[in-house]
């Protein structure tokens, strides 16, 4: 347990074990989720001895801590955190003013082993708990706040699979959308997922407009099972009957994520084939030239444009995502992988 996955009313029964007004509970929120404070002695309104009793219980504001941070020529920045365990994530703040988009992990490691995902090739360790995927947010929100600035979106798209983590990621989400917190509107919430059908499912049930991603990236079942494994359990009909049933549930459009490979799926068929695929469904298409990853390389702008065209043409809307952070290990688990080896 640590105090920046607790709830209001959570920290209020701990207040109360302790016979501290109950009071207390809304001003130690907002102070962690609305301020991003990094020490509990900034508390100002808190009396001494209740912040030397968050001392002695947690510690630190935080259960993570900075190991290294890359900064690109672009601007972006990528995070190294490491854990109470030993064990590190990666988080990237890609500003693009004025919105100031930060990406973020919820596992340590990955399990579905996408072949053109560095943390994939790593391999799983744990999940995340839903303290520490929002304090990777609190932090960078923390150096913002210094800048004069905000963190604006937030999408999971970090280290592992949001939806494989399903009940802490929720946790995080409603902490990060809390009214009394950073109140980020869920819209501004983006969930990214290789495809795990049943909780795409559950997801529609939830009671939070949070955006949903779905990483596509090929339209055939051999060659999506080829660099996706997860396709072997989860095949794209029965992926995309699940999107289907999330539309309609909620009236909410979805973004599938195409990472464009050179000579595997940046060809006209396969944008041909893609159009067919989603044609007459509520969505967008983002592509994305791959950053380089071992073997895996990215594809000529030319092919990217025209693979776009054959999207547009077929009135499936689609925008090719600006290359960011090539320069520092930005891909997923780049950055981890050389300090492990390292």
């Amino acid at each position: 347990m640590h105090i920046v996955g607790l709830f209001p009313e959570e920290i209020e029964n701990w207040l109360k074990e302790r016979q501290i007004a109950s009071f207390r509970a809304e001003q130690i929120f907002s102070w962690l989720h609305r301020h991003a404070i990094d020490d509990f002695s900034k508390m100002t309104n808190l009396p001494r001895e209740v912040i030397t009793q968050l001392q002695d219980e947690f510690g630190s504001v935080w259960p993570l801590e900075l190991v290294d941070c890359r900064v690109s020529k672009d601007g972006t920045e990528k995070y190294l955190f490491s854990l109470g365990d030993g064990t590190s994530i990666e988080s990237v703040l890609i500003p693009d003013e004025p919105r100031q988009t930060l990406c973020i992990s919820t596992q340590v490691g990955c399990a579905m082993g996408c072949s053109f995902c560095a943390t994939g090739r790593s391999g799983y360790t744990r999940n995340l708990t839903a303290a520490e995927i929002v304090a990777q947010v609190l932090w960078v929100e923390s150096r913002l706040k210094t800048l004069g600035k905000s963190i604006s979106n937030i999408v999971y798209m970090g280290m592992g699979e949001p939806l494989a983590n399903y009940e802490a990621v929720m946790g995080s989400l409603q902490l990060l959308n809390h009214p009394k917190g950073l109140n980020l509107g869920a819209r501004r919430l983006t969930i990214s997922t290789c495809g795990l059908v049943p909780q795409i499912r559950a997801l529609a049930e939830e009671e939070i407009q949070v955006n949903l991603a779905i990483s596509l990236h090929a339209v055939d079942d051999a060659k999506r099972s080829e660099v996706m494994p997860v396709n072997r359990r989860y095949p794209i009909s029965e992926l995309m009957a699940a999107c289907d049933e999330y539309t309609e549930k909620t009236g909410r459009r979805i973004s599938y994520e195409y990472a464009l490979i050179r000579g595997f799926n940046d060809h006209q068929g396969e944008a041909q084939a893609l159009r067919d695929l989603l044609r007459g469904r509520l969505c967008h298409v983002n592509l994305i030239p791959i950053n380089p990853v071992g073997e895996v390389e990215r594809p000529s702008p030319r092919s990217v444009a025209e693979f776009a065209k054959v999207l547009e043409a077929g009135q499936i809307p689609v925008s090719i995502r600006k290359e960011r952070g090539t320069d520092i290990e930005a891909a997923c688990g780049q950055l981890r992988q050389t300090h492990l080896q390292e």
